[in-house]
């Protein structure tokens, strides 16, 4: 069932103290430090402050509101569970949200899965794996995906996935919709040109693994 108009009614419901903007960006952080530190065992210096920042940002809110948050999120699980495409990006643009957050817009999803078309292909280890440098919410991967799928072939096993985007906002988008579609992925914060992901260097604080990444199920 594809939820996506209801999410957005519920943003613009929530929406007053607060932009649609702040919201929505509110929402996808705290449903991705959600996802992301109940997967994790050991609660180090990362999962202490991520787990404070979503205390903090969920304090801005009401009860009822939070749990229109939980309920959002079963919109959306419900959604990709349903197609797999790119939601969130659809929502950020027909929310109306494309022109306020520093000229950052998505790609049409039927543009992505063309070009997913004409590019995705399986190695000869039966791995297709993926760099994408900029991934704002994940449109490129989640083409690939669908395209996968098209060709009858099981996306959750042969996808591996490093993506990297500047914006905390487009890796919380990617982390989201990557976990719920059962991805495995390292979703990294961080300039690309200057400090590409090296699993070596790159802080953990600028590090989200998908369930699937973990090996645990969502």
């Amino acid at each position: 069932m594809n939820r996506k108009k209801d999410i957005i009614r519920s943003i613009e419901k929530i929406a007053g103290k607060y932009s649609a903007y702040e919201v929505f960006t509110d929402w996808i952080r705290c449903c991705a430090l959600s996802i992301s530190n109940s997967c994790q065992l050991i609660h180090n210096q990362v999962w202490m402050e991520r787990e404070q920042m979503y205390k903090d940002t969920m304090l801005k809110y009401t009860l009822e509101e939070r749990k229109k948050f939980s309920e959002m999120f079963n919109m959306l699980a419900e959604t990709l569970e349903d197609d797999i495409t790119d939601v969130l990006g659809q929502i950020y643009m027909e929310a109306g949200m494309g022109s306020k957050a520093a000229g950052q817009f998505f790609t049409p999803f039927h543009l992505s899965e063309l070009c997913a078309a004409l590019s995705v292909k399986v190695d000869e280890d039966g791995k297709c794996n993926m760099n994408e440098p900029s991934c704002g919410g994940g449109g490129m991967i989640i083409a690939t995906a669908a395209v996968l799928k098209q060709k009858g072939i099981n996306y959750q096993k042969v996808m591996n996935v490093v993506a990297q985007d500047l914006d905390w906002k487009g890796v919380y988008m990617c982390y989201l919709q990557l976990s719920l579609l059962g991805i495995k992925a390292v979703c990294v914060q961080g300039d690309t040109l200057m400090n590409p992901y090296d699993p070596l260097r790159t802080g953990k604080e600028h590090i989200l693994y998908t369930p699937a990444k973990m090996g645990v199920l969502l």
